[in-house]
């Protein structure tokens, strides 16, 4: 039987991707965070339809004896949504290599994603896979590109934007993590050089179509940005954007940047529970409709511009993050994957494997190719 932690397995995310491995036999699953009763109401949850064995177990990630207490446990493969992760550094996955165990996490922090090859001839020493940033972005965006990849003779540029709806859950760590670079500046590829850009500004409307409609857009660092350019040999532009439904609050954060930008706030992020009980108060307003969309736009024979839209209905657009995680470690369990090394979620898996999830959760896709 093979042993999977799930680190912050009764949060936002990790509690969607434990509900899906609950439903592998021969596998040992525990659901580990800070805190033993919440993670233990989520193993009740889990055992009237678990295929698993469950267990709770009280860990604390930044504790000195972490990676003693994880190799003690003796994991096949650990699962590591326990955000934000900006500023968070790799010891959680370094102590997963140590104890020779695969580790999978849903970081969407540029820095954290992409650094994460500094641990790759440790993990191919201890035979082991490390993949982080396995959530939409880069693990969906980049299927979604890769699958149409062929279609191109060149990328000129690729414009990535997250609309959730107001009514779906949203996790305090994800609110923390856009508040710590709200307003401050990061890097992005455009005009066809590297250049500043500042997050949750150069705010815009997007027509999302379908259901999801108008939405408010603004700039969000993720690490597409920095992967992107050089992996599909882009020569104008790489984007990403996300925004809120309600006009107020997405409105209320661009001018929350402006104040960041300026100086007159230097982090917004010890400000989440604030801000997000706020928000609350808003819940029964807008809808429980989410979006996302990927525009690749270059030459095939002539100029052409692919747009990959995702609607996500009945607030079920909080799974779509954990679908990456949750396909790789399937594959691992099964045997289906055997590379080994430290890498960011590209590359992994095919946009067809995402297929089953979406229909299981109501989510479809719709593709336009305009000359």
């Amino acid at each position: 039987m093979k042993t999977v932690v799930i680190l912050g397995g009764y949060g936002n995310f990790g509690k969607r991707v434990a509900m899906a491995l609950a439903e592998e036999g021969a596998v040992h699953l525990v659901i580990a965070g800070r805190n033993l009763s919440k993670a233990q109401a989520c193993v009740d949850s889990l055992s009237t339809m678990a295929k698993a064995t469950l267990e709770a177990w009280q860990i604390d990630i930044f504790a000195v004896d972490f990676a003693h207490q994880l190799q003690q446990r003796s994991p096949f493969l650990v699962i590591h949504t326990g955000g934000p992760f900006q500023g968070q550094g790799h010891g959680v996955p370094q102590a997963c290599i140590d104890a020779h165990a695969h580790y999978i996490d849903l970081a969407d922090d540029r820095q954290f994603v992409c650094d994460i090859t500094q641990l790759n001839s440790a993990a191919k020493a201890h035979n082991v896979l490390v993949v982080s940033g396995a959530s939409s972005v880069p693990g969906l965006s980049s299927a979604v590109i890769e699958h149409y990849l062929s279609g191109f003779e060149t990328i000129n540029s690729i414009d990535i934007a997250i609309a959730p709806g107001n009514q779906a859950e949203r996790g305090l760590a994800t609110i923390a993590a856009i508040l710590s670079y709200t307003g401050h500046p990061f890097q992005v590829f455009n005009k066809g050089r590297w250049q500043p850009a500042y997050g949750w500004m150069d705010a815009k409307v997007n027509d999302f179509g379908g259901i999801a409609k108008k939405r408010g857009l603004a700039n969000v660092d993720v690490p597409d940005l920095l992967i992107f350019p050089e992996r599909y040999k882009v020569t104008e532009r790489v984007s990403f954007q996300a925004g809120l439904e309600l006009p107020i609050l997405h409105w209320g954060m661009v001018f929350m940047a402006l104040l960041a930008k300026r100086g007159w706030v230097k982090n917004w992020a010890p400000y989440a529970k604030l801000i997000s009980s706020m928000s609350k108060v808003l819940l029964p307003f807008g809808s429980d409709i989410g979006a996302m969309e990927v525009r690749i736009s270059g030459a095939a024979r002539a100029h052409k511009e692919l747009i990959w839209r995702l609607y996500a209905p009945d607030g079920q657009g909080p799974y779509i993050p954990t679908l990456s995680a949750i396909i790789i470690a399937k594959k691992l369990l099964s045997g289906d994957i055997m590379k080994h090394g430290a890498m960011p979620c590209v590359g992994l898996f095919e946009l067809a494997d995402f297929d089953a999830y979406f229909a299981a959760y109501g989510i479809y896709a719709q593709t336009e190719v305009r000359p």
